[in-house]
């Protein structure tokens, strides 16, 4: 009883309900008036209401509330009852639903975090890995996906690509290797034929039976010496070094010479060069190479263009250095535009025309060594060709040197 008393008259034992009777269930102690009613049995556990200052008013506003409580029988034949608003309860349940929603955030936010921090090196690795294989695509097979020392997954697919890319481009340079060589031996054993039959062809009698057959040959043999020397001779293009001997020269001065150049064939085939220039356009790069790509580009607008004029501008579009040459020819289909830059690739209605089909394969190989890029489009009637390079930081003094080479090599 006396600690019933106690904690009843302490402070921080006010919220609770105490009750002692004896077996009769008459109050001996506590805070509650009377035994509840329906309680009974000889103990357990049960929820009351207990009427807002039915006792004290000790109970305060936590008397409205429901309490649980724990009632027993003691040993003598009392009852003790002990309880607790519920109150206390669901506020203790509210506190743990309350960490459970914090864990619950926490563990989301921390999910979140290390999905977005994988994401990104994910894709970052991709794009990696994709910006190469760009770079591959454009400038060839040079470059190589980085690696970054990590030995994970993303290291070990970069290093097969690597030695992948090693084997193709491996493979790429016998095969290269070995057409050079059959060009670059055959050169000689040829060139001592043509100069063997030349000399019979002068000393051969004018009206001899095989005078015209000799010349014939000849003309065979310097057009198979002249598809040899343009196999060397992108060889030599694809192989060269774009950082060696580029210098920063005009791209309209270049593009003038040659329109100068085949004007007289341009009025030959009934038409003219007109060509235009916005001022100096400056470009980095080699130029006799220039002036042999424009040369062969030019030459096929005059050939296969049809009759009419060529038009030759020079400009610096959205600060690229761009050179347009267009005719008004029968054009070349969508589909075969990408082929007739390959090696020996001939249009049909040109097959009857002079030529060896490597013309726009060393175009290609001068653009792609110095990073530019060819567009074709339809000129309404004709092509339209367009050759843009990369814009030349500003203050780079020009080059403005004729020197070129006189004989460019044509398709």
């Amino acid at each position: 009883e006396e600690e019933i008393r106690r904690r009843v008259a302490e402070r921080g034992f006010a919220r609770g309900i105490y009750l002692l009777t004896d077996p009769q269930l008459v109050p001996l102690a506590g805070n509650l008036p009377a035994w509840p009613a329906r309680l009974r049995g000889a103990g357990g556990w049960a929820d009351i209401a207990v009427p807002a200052g039915s006792w004290g008013g000790s109970l305060g506003a936590a008397a409205k509330n429901p309490f649980r409580v724990a009632y027993e029988i003691l040993p003598d034949g009392s009852h003790l009852l002990v309880g607790q608003p519920t109150s206390d309860l669901e506020g203790f349940v509210g506190r743990i639903r309350i960490a459970f929603a914090l864990s619950a955030a926490l563990i989301l936010t921390i999910a979140a975090v290390a999905g977005i921090s994988v994401t990104r090196r994910t894709v970052g690795r991709i794009e990696a890995i994709n910006a190469t294989t760009r770079d591959i695509m454009r400038n060839g097979l040079a470059r190589r996906i980085p690696l970054r020392g990590t030995r994970d997954e993303w290291d070990q697919l970069s290093a097969n690509l690597n030695a992948m890319l090693d084997r193709i481009e491996a493979l790429v340079q016998e095969v290269r290797q070995v057409s050079d060589n059959v060009a670059h031996d055959l050169c000689t054993p040829l060139t001592r034929l043509q100069g063997r039959l030349e000399k019979a062809f002068h000393h051969e009698s004018s009206s001899g039976p095989h005078h015209d057959l000799i010349g014939e040959t000849i003309a065979d043999l310097k057009s198979i010496l002249s598809m040899f020397a343009s196999l060397l001779r992108i060889s030599r293009i694809e192989s060269l070094d774009p950082k060696g001997a580029f210098r920063v020269v005009d791209l309209g001065a270049i593009a003038g010479e040659v329109a100068e150049l085949f004007d007289a064939a341009a009025e030959e085939k009934g038409g003219r060069i007109l060509f235009s220039s916005q001022g100096e356009v400056p470009v980095r790069g080699d130029r006799d190479l220039l002036f042999d790509a424009i040369a062969n580009i030019l030459d096929n607008a005059v050939k296969h263009g049809g009759p009419g004029d060529v038009r030759v501008e020079v400009t610096a579009e959205r600060q690229e250095p761009t050179i347009s040459i267009c005719d008004h020819g029968p054009g070349i289909p969508a589909e075969k535009r990408k082929d007739v830059f390959k090696r020996f690739y001939r249009l049909d209605q040109s097959r009857s025309s002079p030529g060896n089909g490597l013309g726009l394969s060393l175009v290609a190989a001068v653009v792609q060594l110095h990073g530019a890029r060819i567009e074709m489009e339809d000129n309404g009637p004709g092509l339209r060709i367009r050759l843009r390079f990369p814009s030349v930081e500003s203050g780079s003094p020009v080059t403005m040197g004729c020197t070129h080479d006189a004989s460019p090599l044509l398709s």
